[in-house]
């Protein structure tokens, strides 16, 4: 098994590479696309994966990874713990600024509280930030939303 490191190969002048981790990949493409439409003056490339680690055969060709972004759902147990099985797979440099937690459905009842608490102190102990976002299509305008607390 062979720990992801963030600082094992060489950064790209004006580029960012962010890695996007989540289970059901219900928000990942979505949200990679809105980083890499989003305007900017760098260039961002954005990689997915469904868990960590990731497959061996590229890792020669993978570009370093600046951000990793577990992205739970407080609706599925199964997020939740494929993340914590995730981090074994993260060199302990990883937590020095190279690693969030982006939470959805955090206001869907009170089961997701339980999670939330559960998500909140395992960012604490790896001294990451906590994201909460929401994902909805409004049935009456038809647009879809995503907004970050």
């Amino acid at each position: 098994m062979s720990l992801l490191r963030p600082y094992s190969k060489v950064p790209e002048l004006n580029t960012a590479t962010v890695l996007l981790v989540e289970n059901e990949e219900e928000l990942q493409s979505k949200l990679a696309d809105a980083i890499v439409q989003y305007e900017k003056e760098f260039n961002v490339n954005v990689r997915l994966a469904r868990k960590l680690p990731l497959p061996v055969e590229n890792k020669e060709t993978r570009p370093r990874i600046d951000l990793i972004v577990f992205i739970i759902s407080l609706l599925s147990e199964r997020s939740l713990q494929s993340v914590e099985s995730s981090l074994a797979h993260l060199h302990s440099d990883c937590f020095l600024g190279k690693v969030c937690f982006l939470v959805t459905d955090a206001r869907c009842g009170s089961h997701t509280q339980e999670r939330l608490v559960n998500v909140r102190k395992l960012a604490a102990s790896h001294q990451c930030p906590v994201l909460c976002a929401e994902h909805r299509v409004s049935v009456h305008t038809h647009t879809h939303t995503l907004s970050l607390s």
